[in-house]
């Protein structure tokens, strides 16, 4: 959506969504020689999500705001901000100098593991293409979303999808019903590339996607794990405690 929005978008500003990228499942396949991870994972998105708006300036500038925008600033990534390397990217890869005022609206909780910075990046590089007029084909702009990180590409494409390669081989996955869904976050930032670093399992086999559709073992907690993150264990509560009330009652 473009223009002057009930959000409080101003006038001639280009508003974009990012919204939070889920793996319904994911699978470590292999590692190359890079140090990037293959991978296999079915991922949808949801609802809740960042906002990016951009208009025209003659330079590039950022501002927060939002629930989570101070610890973005905190964590000291303001300067590196996803948002603005993207902006610089498509300015390089459009061949001629241009500015925009870009505000990044922070919904999403930082380093959380779903996607936010991706998402955010993604949306960036579509508002300034619509702000731009800038002609780029689509596997270009993938491409320079793949160079910003992994899961740009599939942000991009910002419908359900199989993701394999380190993110760059998109496969859509039409008829995926909408479900509800339950975040827990416990307030800890966990970066991703912390998380794989630390990876001594061995890897797995790709996604059989006949069988996927009908998982073996049904995991209400999705797999949370005290031991890993003791920060969970008030999360694992919730959700049993979630569970129960969810339960049908006993017959009789």
């Amino acid at each position: 959506m473009s223009g002057a929005a009930a959000d409080g978008a101003l006038p001639g500003a280009v508003v974009r969504a990012a919204p939070a990228k889920l793996n319904l499942t994911l699978r470590v396949v292999g590692r190359r020689a890079d140090g990037y991870h293959e991978l296999d994972s079915v991922v949808a998105f949801t609802r809740l999500g960042d906002v990016v708006r951009a208009q025209a300036a003659d330079d590039i500038t950022l501002a927060l705001d939002g629930p989570f925008a101070s610890a973005l600033a905190n964590a000291g990534a303001a300067a590196d901000n996803l948002v603005l390397r993207a902006a610089h990217a498509l300015a390089s890869a459009a061949g001629a100098p241009r500015g925009a005022r870009l505000t990044l609206t922070k919904n999403l909780p930082i380093a959380s593991g779903i996607g936010g910075g991706s998402a955010d990046a993604a949306a960036t590089l579509q508002a300034l293409s619509a702000l731009w007029g800038t002609m780029l084909e689509r596997r270009q702009l993938h491409a320079l979303g793949l160079a910003l990180g992994a899961d740009v590409p599939v942000c991009l494409n910002g419908a359900p999808c199989r993701m394999q390669g380190i993110g760059e081989t998109l496969t859509p996955l039409a008829g995926l019903p909408a479900a509800p869904i339950l975040l827990v976050n416990p307030g800890v930032p966990l970066a991703t590339a912390a998380v794989f670093r630390a990876r001594t399992a061995a890897f797995s086999t790709p996604l059989d996607m006949a069988l996927a559709a009908t998982p073996a073992q049904e995991r209400p907690d999705g797999g949370l794990s005290r031991r890993r993150r003791p920060a969970n264990a008030g999360a694992l509560q919730v959700i049993a405690r979630l569970g129960a009330l969810a339960s049908p009652p006993p017959a009789g």
